[in-house]
């Protein structure tokens, strides 16, 4: 079995020792292995968890924990936490893969880590990276033995724990979310790769300060992005006659490739969150950002189109009819169009909806009907407004009150019954047309000597 020290593969035979000469001597590995911190003086960032006094620091220094998932965005250093905390607890560190390793393997750890512990008295710990990809069983295989204490667990996982993560792992571990890095902590990083001796030596490099801004803020937070694409930026430029190699913005430019969205189900509902709410909060900017992030991650048209109708009814409503009338002809457009003009009629329904006045009455009011149908709050249909070609309805109606017509008196409207039990369940607002609506049914209660709709229920 092998164990993985500072990302370093080593035999059982291969000690510490032997690491960090593999370290400082092998140029192969790449720039971002090379520079794995080996204290926690030389970790970058996550200064909320472990800054002194944080719970994850109390955790580490006291030596007390059975189990960590760690959760967060690529290159903010989970796999660098994980062996440091081996390192500062005297642990054996074993690492396995959530997408390849089996069962079989994990048992293999597990008797090879109560072997050691019975021969030398060291704890394993035991990094699962993706710990995401293991399925129910696999992660329930693993408690019976992190509870009695055989294995350290340390989980990493790019989504969210509470939905990839069974609850009976999760319950049972400390669980801490890493962000990511801010400009300044990437700065450091590259900073360090040029001046440190597993970087580049022997290479004189100078990084213009604007290559040093770009850099910072294009890899988002990224450090292994950001050191992958000074090392391509390095390698790959003439040195000057004097051996100097100058990384200007044009190359450093060149060095970093487009980053592909990390777009699984959490960002899938996420993103739709977003765009939907900075749809209703009448922010048009930040909804055709959320619809460009949807787009370049390869979303569905349709299924974008069909949040955007629903949005027309339930936040814009009688505000503004005319946006649930352009967002199904955006529906219906992007069908005959498709991509990438579909993106232009997307984006004109968005900014529309985004900047049309909003009302959620219509919501609201089938909500509350519904509530009282569910509840058995159920009313008889009134005489005069049965179907009258039923025989019994028939005869009934000659007893009853006729039903009125209102197209045959002034104004359309006649004061008549519709429901037994009067209740208000629509509330137009004030906004757009529905404040139009909102003095209509003022004049027809006021013609029904009905009292006005309260000012709570308005």
């Amino acid at each position: 079995m092998e164990q993985l020290k500072f990302g370093i593969a080593l035999t059982e035979n291969q000690t510490p020792e032997d690491d960090e000469k593999i370290l400082s001597n092998d140029s192969d590995l790449p720039l971002a292995a090379r520079m794995r911190p080996r204290n926690f003086d030389e970790y970058v960032g996550q200064q909320h968890l472990l800054a002194p006094g944080k719970l994850l620091r109390r955790a580490i220094d006291a030596d007390r924990f059975s189990s960590i998932i760690l959760s967060g965005p690529p290159g903010t250093g989970k796999t660098s936490l994980a062996e440091l905390i081996a390192l500062r607890t005297d642990s054996e560190f074993v690492r396995m893969s959530g997408v390849s390793s089996t069962v079989g393997d994990l048992r293999k750890v597990i008797e090879r880590a109560v072997l050691r512990k019975s021969l030398n008295g060291r704890r394993t710990i035991v990094f699962v990276d993706e710990l995401h990809r293991f399925s129910k069983s696999q992660q329930d295989s693993l408690l019976p033995d992190v509870e009695n204490g055989k294995i350290r667990l340390i989980g990493a996982t790019t989504h969210n724990p509470q939905f990839y993560i069974v609850g009976a792992l999760l319950s049972r571990s400390l669980a801490f979310q890493l962000e990511a890095l801010k400009p300044e902590d990437i700065r450091m990083l590259l900073s360090m790769a040029l001046s440190d001796a597993r970087g580049f030596p022997d290479k004189k490099i100078v990084l213009t300060e604007d290559t040093f801004d770009f850099l910072c803020t294009i890899c988002e937070g990224d450090a292994r992005r950001a050191l992958n694409a000074l090392e391509l930026a390095v390698m790959t430029t003439e040195p000057a006659k004097d051996g100097t190699i100058t990384v200007d913005r044009q190359i450093a430019e060149e060095s970093v490739q487009r980053k592909f969205i990390n777009y699984g189900q959490d960002g899938h509902y996420d993103s739709a969150s977003a765009f939907i709410k900075s749809m209703r909060g009448s922010d048009p900017d930040a909804a055709v950002y959320w619809l460009a992030k949807m787009l370049h991650a390869g979303e569905d048209i349709r299924f974008i189109a069909r949040r955007i109708v629903i949005f027309a009814s339930e936040d814009i409503g009688n505000a503004d009819p005319r946006a649930l009338q352009l967002a199904v002809s955006a529906m219906q457009a992007i069908e005959m169009i498709g991509m990438p003009e579909a993106r232009i009629i997307l984006s004109h329904a968005v900014t529309y909806c985004a900047t049309a006045p909003k009302s959620n009455a219509s919501y609201l009011a089938i909500g509350e009907a519904l509530e009282d149908v569910e509840n058995d709050r159920v009313q008889p249909v009134p005489l005069h407004l049965r179907d009258p070609n039923s025989d019994g309805t028939r005869e009934l109606q000659k007893k009853a009150e006729s039903y009125k017509y209102p197209h045959s008196y002034d104004g359309h409207f006649v004061d008549q019954e519709y429901m037994r039990v009067p209740k208000v369940y629509y509330r137009p607002g004030t906004l757009g047309y529905e404040e139009k609506i909102r003095q209509r049914l003022a004049y027809w209660r006021n013609a029904s000597n009905l009292p006005p709709i309260a000012e709570e229920e308005q």
